[in-house]
């Protein structure tokens, strides 16, 4: 089933992609559960909706000063993350009412640029909801880039986002530069969400970051085995999608985020059966 993958480039690509993509989603998203900040994942997504709908537009209006949309959508993603940052800190109490403005601006924005480019057209619905064929070598090495530096970052400060995510109090008071952290991981989560664009689309790139971490918060024992089961559901949930999305001719975000509640319908099922097993071997004894 792989050989088409192999031996096509763009195919490639896109395989490869998902696989960076199936890894950066879910670590990152580990630590946006458990900082209960789902939905910013939302409204970065339509805020990067905006900035490729504004990227589209140059290209059809004003080719001279045309961006790649993945780049600009990437720049609108990162400015809507600093915005959202922004705003928690306006609202103390109420830091939750950041992400809904946000997301209202993203969504109002990409209204605006989609009517400006005369509607939707194939390369928007792509991005919507994702294509098996649309990820170029330019894009495939931003991708790749984007993942690296992620990863990385995330390895160099894992202490520092796993005590902001559980303890912030403790964290301040341990000489933490929160402020700078919470800016850092933003920008991250950012960045993730424009690179997932390509392979799961807009409408449902949340669903790749907060899927499989729910699926392994069912059967994990703790924050290490939580991360490391969440990486290993979405690379499933990516490469089965990008597959079965490809050889049955249909997007492959749909596929993805299909596989992904299945896995945590299956991951539910097991945690039932295994308090079940665990109360009959305690009645037992």
């Amino acid at each position: 089933m792989l050989a088409d993958f192999m031996e096509f480039s763009f195919l490639r690509h896109t395989f490869i992609t998902g696989i960076l993509i199936g890894l950066i989603a879910p670590l990152l998203g580990s630590f946006i559960v458990v900082r209960r900040l789902s939905l910013i994942a939302d409204a970065l997504s339509h805020v990067t909706l905006a900035g490729i709908a504004f990227g589209l537009l140059l290209e059809k209006r004003i080719p001279v000063f045309a961006i790649p949309p993945l780049y600009s959508g990437m720049f609108f993603s990162v400015i809507g993350a600093v915005l959202i940052e922004k705003l928690r800190r306006v609202y103390k109490g109420f830091q939750e009412l950041a992400i809904p403005v946000i997301l209202s601006g993203g969504v109002g924005l990409s209204v605006i640029f989609i009517s400006m480019a005369n509607g939707f057209n194939t390369d928007l619905f792509n991005y919507l909801f994702g294509s098996v064929s649309a990820v170029s070598k330019n894009d495939f090495l931003t991708i790749v880039g984007i993942s690296i530096f992620v990863f990385i970052v995330v390895m160099i400060f894992y202490k520092e986002l796993f005590t902001l995510s559980f303890d912030e109090v403790h964290a301040r008071v341990s000489g933490i530069h929160a402020k700078w952290i919470h800016f850092l991981f933003i920008v991250l989560t950012a960045l993730v969400i424009a690179a997932s664009i390509r392979i799961v689309g807009v409408l449902l790139v949340s669903a790749l970051m907060t899927l499989p971490v729910a699926s392994s918060m069912q059967i994990a024992k703790g924050f290490k085995q939580m991360v490391l089961f969440s990486i290993v559901f979405g690379e499933l949930a990516v490469i089965i999608g990008v597959i079965t999305g490809y050889y049955l001719d249909i997007l492959p975000g749909g596929t993805i985020v299909m596989v992904s509640i299945a896995i945590l319908f299956i991951a539910m099922r097991w945690k039932k059966t295994s308090i079940r097993t665990f109360r009959r071997r305690r009645e037992s004894e």
